[in-house]
């Protein structure tokens, strides 16, 4: 398992209207991370399945771990803190195993 993090600054542009006074990152721009995060070469080809359990607040530092469950198959989690926030499964191609 490898683990790997980002954090969404205050200033992003997807955080106006999301939500005014209290902004809250969207759940896309959590998956364009956790997709970035693949490296290697791993092309993301589906989202088998995805939740989000808690929202992400801007500033938090958000780490993501990678399992793979098989060859066309990485599971992630997100957390932050000890909190899982987010986790789900991917259907990939290409790159080496991580």
């Amino acid at each position: 398992m490898n683990e790997a993090g980002f954090v969404i600054p205050d200033d992003h542009p997807s955080l106006p209207g999301h939500f005014p006074g209290q902004p809250v990152v969207p759940g896309v721009v959590i998956l364009d991370h956790v997709f970035g995060l693949l490296g290697g070469g791993v092309q993301v080809t589906g989202i088998r399945q995805v939740k989000f359990l808690r929202p992400l607040l801007p500033g938090q530092h958000c780490r993501v771990s990678f399992e793979s469950a098989d060859g066309e198959t990485r599971r992630f989690t997100c957390r932050v803190e000890d909190e899982v926030i987010a986790q789900g499964s991917l259907r990939i191609a290409g790159g080496a195993e991580r």
